[in-house]
């Protein structure tokens, strides 16, 4: 009878301590084109995830994350989210940011749709990036566009970078070679 009590109050506490994913890859994401960017397509690679706008002083940084991204492809994803919170430098449509993304930088790499990544209206993926007690790691506060973070081949995130350190800075590279 204690065994069954023991058994029982072991299966009850798993109920009301649900058990923390410190993994990217339960997230899925709309993407700039309609379709859908699933994360867990990502296990046994880098994830390099970087809020990003058009009109910014660090817009010219996609350039440096479709060369990383063509270089190191083969062990690493690159997800641009576009997001409109800082000066209003990403005001446009999906199709907009799409388009001035290939026409002015050839990127290939994947664009989720524009998102909130700080306030009220923060996309769930950035409450877990940004929040050590979701992600198990780090805080972050994202104070501008082009912050970058980077997780491992299991989805757990490595590290985070300030919107001045570039894509292809030591910094970043050192963890993909």
């Amino acid at each position: 009878m204690k065994i069954l009590l023991t058994i029982l109050g072991l299966s009850v506490a798993s109920i009301f301590s649900p058990v923390k994913n410190y993994s990217i890859h339960s997230f899925k994401v709309k993407a700039l084109d309609g379709n859908s960017i699933d994360f867990s397509k990502f296990k046994g690679k880098k994830i390099l995830v970087v809020n990003t706008a058009s009109k910014c002083g660090f817009t010219p940084q996609y350039e440096a994350l479709e060369k990383v991204y063509e270089q190191y492809k083969d062990k690493l994803v690159i997800v641009g989210f576009p997001c409109n919170q800082f000066g209003g430098q990403e005001p446009g449509s999906s199709q907009e940011i799409q388009s001035f993304c290939k026409k002015n930088y050839g990127v290939t790499f994947p664009m989720a749709e524009k998102i909130d990544v700080k306030g009220d209206n923060i996309a769930p993926i950035y409450k877990w990036l940004t929040s050590k007690a979701e992600n198990g790691v780090l805080d972050a506060t994202i104070t501008w566009n082009f912050n970058k973070f980077l997780l491992d081949e299991n989805g757990k995130l490595l590290a985070y970078f300030p919107s001045q350190v570039t894509p292809d800075s030591q910094e970043i590279i050192k963890y993909l070679k």
